[in-house]
């Protein structure tokens, strides 16, 4: 699977995202199940966070990384209004017990809130110093924010990217890009089917013996900055989304997607779901 360094270290470039997952009882051994099968599939990244789910989707999470955490880049977020300096402490020593484990490997601020972003960071660098991280980074900023927050040992920024929501293709993404800092794509798929169900999205994947979903996947990962972070529980749709590493999308096939989904001329407010 191709691969990217975040915050020096390889990690594959689809990964697996638990959104939604965690929220009923009688799924969770089919979710632990996804999980590992994601993990033998080579999607060794998996993204979660303490509101999903308020916390159920980190505890599933532990449950699947059990004896297999060295396998796993972990990434996890805290929500804004535990972003203080206190609070940001106390949310990562939950979040670590749901996890079952001593070190998040990747810690995001979820999107902005009330507190400064120097007391957060500050926060985030004295979890580092404990060991109970190893990086920090954000999620749902945009470019004045990544601005203002002024701090190379920011690992990443999550943003939801796929062709239905490109407007960061016209600053964020090259800003990212000229700063070396990877973009993590969440809802890489779109949500509610609407894409999936896209006539071009279709044609195209015709033509590659592929899916839709393996088309969106291949569009963003088009970028060599991204990585996606698809969520899936049913196995069939792990193994087309690790096998979308080999779907490669030649110039017709982008500039059909651009026809049905035009690319941003302007400023856009940054999306989020």
């Amino acid at each position: 699977m191709q691969t990217i360094k975040l915050g020096g270290e390889s990690v594959p470039r689809i990964g697996q995202g638990t959104w939604y997952m965690g929220e009923d009882a009688g799924q969770r051994q089919t979710e632990v199940r996804a999980l590992r099968a994601g993990l033998d599939l080579g999607m060794t990244l998996i993204d979660t966070a303490e509101m999903y789910a308020e916390g159920g989707a980190e505890e599933v999470v532990g449950q699947a990384i059990r004896e297999r955490r060295d396998e796993v880049y972990l990434v996890s977020k805290v929500y804004p209004h535990n972003a203080s300096a206190k609070g940001v402490q106390a949310a990562c020593e939950r979040s670590l017990r749901r996890l079952g484990t001593d070190t998040i490997d990747l810690y995001l601020l979820h999107w902005r809130g009330q507190y400064p972003l120097s007391e957060t960071v500050e926060a985030f660098e004295r979890l580092r110093e404990q060991g109970k991280i190893l990086r920090w980074g954000v999620s749902n900023f945009d470019v004045d924010d990544l601005t203002e927050l002024d701090a190379p040992a920011c690992t990443t920024n999550q943003v939801l990217y796929n062709p239905e929501a490109r407007g960061i293709e016209y600053d964020l993404l090259p800003w990212q890009a000229q700063h070396n800092m990877p973009l993590m794509a969440y809802c890489p798929i779109g949500q509610g089917g609407a894409l999936l169900h896209n006539a071009t999205l279709q044609r195209i994947a015709d033509k590659h013996s592929a899916t839709p979903a393996q088309v969106a996947l291949a569009w963003a990962l088009r970028h060599p900055g991204v990585i996606a972070i698809p969520k899936a529980v049913n196995l069939d749709h792990l193994k087309q989304n690790a096998a979308a590493d080999n779907v490669r999308l030649d110039e017709e096939d982008l500039a059909q997607i651009d026809a049905a989904y035009a690319p941003p001329t302007r400023k856009q407010g940054l999306m989020m779901v």
